[in-house]
């Protein structure tokens, strides 16, 4: 078994003893439930309003009830939700080593530093794939229980892969989490900046300076940030990879230069 082979196999076992997994699975599985609510709402708005669900004032801007306008909910959700929830694993996987108090232990192994990182960075893609895999099940059972109305094979199509490519983007804009993870020795760091960039993100749309900031791309590319802003172009595109990129490099470069002082 190669370094990065038995590295990961360590990595999996990490992450199978511990809560975590059970944990975003549960936090991840919101959405979609989340999503059924306001298919139901928008199926019949009289109804939600004479049960209290919404308010007379209300105004529903979601769309319509359809599978279409569902799969775009869950990709919406994906691309905020999911980039907390990617930054929470992301800092997990390279931030409990300090917390632990296992980094010396790491440190000593004779599998080298990068590949340690490398393993660490393809549990967390595993990870984060699995989790899109379950809201987009879960989507489906919740779709059929509140009887959306039949889509074609095409629409369906579209809108899983809206969501396959939303996730994606949003797991490359996340990874530098990994660097402030391990360069802060911790939790606190790593979800301080995942935090800023989301509030940052707001702003910046607002801006008008989306398609050139990496963790508004995904949210553009999921139609999120409204019909007065085009979806995102090939350079958006180039900025999320060149992002990944960066963090990626970073985190490498701090695990082998960095030594353990403790």
């Amino acid at each position: 078994m190669s370094g990065v082979g038995r590295a990961l196999w360590g990595e999996l076992l990490k992450a199978r003893r511990s809560r975590m997994p059970l944990l975003t699975a549960l936090a991840f599985a919101l959405a979609p439930l989340a999503g059924g609510f306001f298919m139901i709402i928008l199926k019949d708005p009289d109804l939600a309003r004479r049960s209290g669900l919404i308010s007379d004032k209300a105004q529903l801007t979601a769309g319509t009830a359809d599978w279409p306008t569902y799969l775009n909910l869950l990709a919406q959700a994906t691309a905020i939700g999911g980039f907390l929830l990617f930054s929470i694993i992301l800092t997990w996987v390279f931030g409990r080593e300090w917390a632990d108090g296992t980094l010396k232990d790491l440190l000593a192994l004779p599998t080298p530093r990068s590949a340690i990182v490398l393993a660490k960075f393809i549990l967390v893609a595993l990870w984060a794939a699995a989790l899109t895999l379950l809201i987009y099940v879960i989507g489906l059972g919740v779709g059929l229980a509140v009887r959306l109305p039949a889509a074609s094979d095409g629409a369906i199509l579209q809108g899983s892969l809206t969501l396959a490519v939303t996730a994606v983007l949003t797991l490359l804009v996340a990874v530098p989490i990994a660097f402030f993870a391990s360069a802060g020795r911790g939790y606190l760091a790593p979800m301080g900046v995942a935090i800023l960039a989301v509030i940052a993100a707001q702003l910046v749309a607002a801006a008008g300076w989306g398609e050139v900031f990496p963790w508004v791309i995904p949210a553009l590319y999921a139609r999120m940030a409204g019909p007065t802003m085009p979806p995102p172009g090939s350079p958006s595109y180039l900025i999320v990879a060149v992002t990944a990129v960066v963090g990626v490099a970073a985190t490498l470069a701090w695990w082998g230069l960095a030594d353990q002082t403790k």
